[in-house]
C-alpha cells in the first residue's frame, strides 16, 4: 500500500493538457500515490479563468496545446501567479527547450511518457516548495508589523512578550502542515498549551491526543499508542484501539519525549517515515495521518551523543522546533500571570480578589523561577489560600526575598539623539526607581565615561558620582559597569 503524504493530499493541483487519455492517466498515478485534491483541464483557454476563481498550489501543464500553448501560458502565469510552481510537460525531449521554460520560471520539466515515480517526485517537492514560500510570506508580513491572523487562538495566553508573540506568529505560519513539530523548553513554561495552539491554529476536524509517555515502558507505550487485538497477551479480552487511532485527521501530542526507551523510539520512527504501525498481536497494517507534536526538557544534543536518543528520530520530529523561553527571560510577563491566577485562586475559593503588594510584586519581578509558570501557580494558590488581610504581602510568600530593581534595557536609540522607552514596570515606578535606570543607561551608552553619561542626565560629574555611590551602597550586587576600579577611575 503506498504511503499516505497528506502534505501533497491538502495542496491543490491542477493538470492542462489537451489529450484525454493522458489527463485521466496522470490523474490515476497521483491519486494512487494519494495526492487527491485533483482538477483537470483539456481547453488551454479556461486556465486563467479557472486560477482567478480558485486557489491552486501546483500547475501542471502541457506545452504543446491548440488555443493557447505552454508558451503562451507560462510567461501570464509566472507573472500572475508567481507562487505557484508550474511543471511543464512535453512530448519534445529537447535540452534547449527545457533550458528556455526554466528560465522563464517553470519549477521542472517531464518529457512523455511519464515516468510515473519521476512525476510523483517532482509534485511532493512542489508542494513543499509552495507550502515554503507560503509561510516565508506570512513570516515576512509579520516582520513588516502584520498582526496575527487569529488571535483567538492564543486567548488562553497571558503575555505582553514579544518572545511569546513572535512564536505565536511562527504557529500561524506552520500550523495547517502536518510536518512533526517539536517544542521544547524548561519544566513549566506551557509547552502542552503551545501545543494545543498548534492544533487549534491548523483547523484539523480530529482531536488533539495527549500522551504523557514519562515512565511508560515499551510494552504499555506501544498498547497505549497502537492498541492490541483481542487475546494479543493475557487479559486482553477484547480488541482496543490506541490513542493514534482516535488522533485520526487531528494531533498526536507525544510529551517528556526525551524518556522515551530505545525500543520505543524504534517503533515511533516507524510511525513518523512511513505513516504505518500494527496493533499488538495482529499483522494488519494501520494507517494513521495524526501530526505528531512532541516536547521535552531534555538536552537532545547530550542524549544523542551518549546514545540515549536516536538521531534520526531527533531528526524526523524536529522538521519544525520552537523553544519556549523561562519565565525568567520575559519578566515583564510575571506580574500579568501573577494577578490573573491570584483572581482565578480568589474565585475558585469564594473569596475577594486580595490585592499584590507593591514589596510582592517587586520580589516576584526579581525572582528566579526555576519552575517556571508552574511555579508561580504554586506560589500564588498558597498565598491566597493562606491571606485573610485582603492584601498579599511578604508573609504569603515564604521563602520569598524582597525584590531589587533588577536594570534590563529600557531605553532604545530611534534617531541620531532621539530616545524611547520600552515598558517595563507594571507598577507605577517611583522617581528613585527611574532615577537608578536612567543612571544605569546612561553608563552603559557612554561605556563608563562618567563625563559623557553626566551629559547626557543633564548633571554635572560629582553628582553623578554621588548617585553612582549611592546606588552602589544601596544595592550593592547591582550590575553597573561603574561599579569596578577601572569605570571610577574616569577613562577619558
Amino acid at each position: 500500500m503506498p504511503q499516505m503524504n497528506t502534505l501533497e493530499r491538502e495542496h491543490a493541483i491542477l493538470i492542462v493538457d489537451d489529450d484525454a487519455a493522458f489527463l485521466d492517466g496522470t490523474r490515476r498515478a497521483l491519486l494512487s500515490h494519494n495526492i487527491c485534491n485533483i482538477t483537470t483541464i483539456q481547453d488551454s483557454t479556461q486556465v486563467l479563468p479557472t486560477l482567478a476563481e480558485r486557489s491552486f498550489s501546483i500547475v501542471i501543464l502541457d506545452w504543446v496545446m491548440p488555443n493557447l500553448s505552454g508558451a503562451d501560458l507560462l510567461p501570464k502565469l509566472t507573472q500572475q501567479y508567481p507562487h505557484i510552481p508550474v511543471i511543464i510537460i512535453t512530448g519534445v525531449s529537447d535540452l534547449e527547450n527545457a533550458v528556455s521554460c526554466i528560465k522563464q520560471g517553470a519549477y521542472d520539466y517531464i518529457t512523455k511518457p511519464i515516468d510515473t515515480t519521476k512525476l510523483v517526485s517532482v509534485v511532493q517537492n512542489a508542494c513543499k516548495n509552495s507550502e515554503l514560500v507560503a509561510r516565508n510570506q506570512q513570516l515576512t508580513g509579520f516582520l513588516l508589523g502584520k498582526p496575527l491572523s487569529s488571535p483567538q487562538h492564543f486567548s488562553e495566553f497571558i503575555t505582553c512578550s514579544e518572545k511569546i508573540l513572535s512564536i505565536f506568529k511562527v504557529i500561524e505560519t506552520l500550523a495547517c502542515s502536518r510536518q512533526p513539530v517539536l517544542i521544547t523548553g524548561e519544566t513549566g513554561v506551557g509547552k502542552e498549551l503551545i501545543a494545543t495552539a498548534i492544533h487549534n491554529c491548523s483547523g484539523f476536524k480530529g482531536k488533539m491526543i495527549t500522551v504523557n509517555v514519562a515512565g511508560l515502558d515499551d510494552a504499555m507505550l506501544a498498547d497505549t499508542l497502537f492498541g492490541h487485538k483481542k487475546g494479543a497477551y493475557t487479559g486482553a479480552s477484547e480488541s482496543r484501539e490506541g490513542l493514534i487511532e482516535k488522533a485520526r485527521g487531528g494531533t498526536l501530542f507525544l510529551d517528556e519525549i526525551g524518556d522515551l526507551s530505545n525500543a520505543s523510539q524504534i517503533k515511533l520512527l516507524r510511525l513518523l517515515q512511513q505513516g504505518e504501525y500494527y496493533r499488538l498481536g495482529s499483522d494488519v497494517l494501520h494507517k494513521s495521518d495524526a501530526r505528531i507534536i512532541a516536547a521535552s526538557n531534555a538536552n537532545f544534543e547530550s542524549l544523542m551523543a551518549s546514545g540515549k536518543f536516536r538521531s534520526d528520530l531527533y531528526y524526523r520530529i524536529s522538521a519544525e522546533t520552537l523553544k519556549i523561553p523561562p519565565l525568567r527571560e520575559r519578566p515583564e510577563d510575571i506580574i500579568p500571570l501573577a494577578e490573573h491566577f491570584v483572581e482565578v485562586t480568589a474565585k475558585s475559593l469564594s473569596i475577594k480578589t486580595p490585592e499584590l503588594s507593591r514589596e510582592v510584586r517587586k520580589a516576584l519581578i526579581s525572582y528566579d523561577f526555576q519552575g517556571n509558570v508552574r511555579e508561580l501557580i504554586n506560589k500564588i494558590h498558597n498565598a491566597v489560600m493562606h491571606n485573610r488581610s485582603g492584601s498579599l504581602t511578604m508573609d504569603d510568600f515564604p521563602g520569598l526575598r524582597k525584590g531589587k530593581l533588577i536594570p534590563r534595557k529600557f531605553i532604545r536609540k530611534i534617531g541620531s539623539n532621539q530616545f524611547a522607552l520600552n515598558g517595563i514596570f507594571h507598577t507605577f515606578p517611583t522617581v528613585d526607581e527611574v532615577e537608578t535606570l536612567l543612571v544605569h543607561e546612561a553608563i552603559a551608552m557612554t561605556k563608563g565615561n562618567r563625563s559623557m553619561a553626566s551629559k547626557m542626565l543633564g548633571i554635572s560629574r560629582p553628582t553623578l558620582q554621588k548617585k553612582l555611590e549611592m546606588i552602589v551602597s544601596q544595592q550593592p550586587d547591582i550590575n553597573l559597569e561603574t561599579t569596578d576600579e577601572s569605570s571610577l577611575n574616569d577613562p577619558d
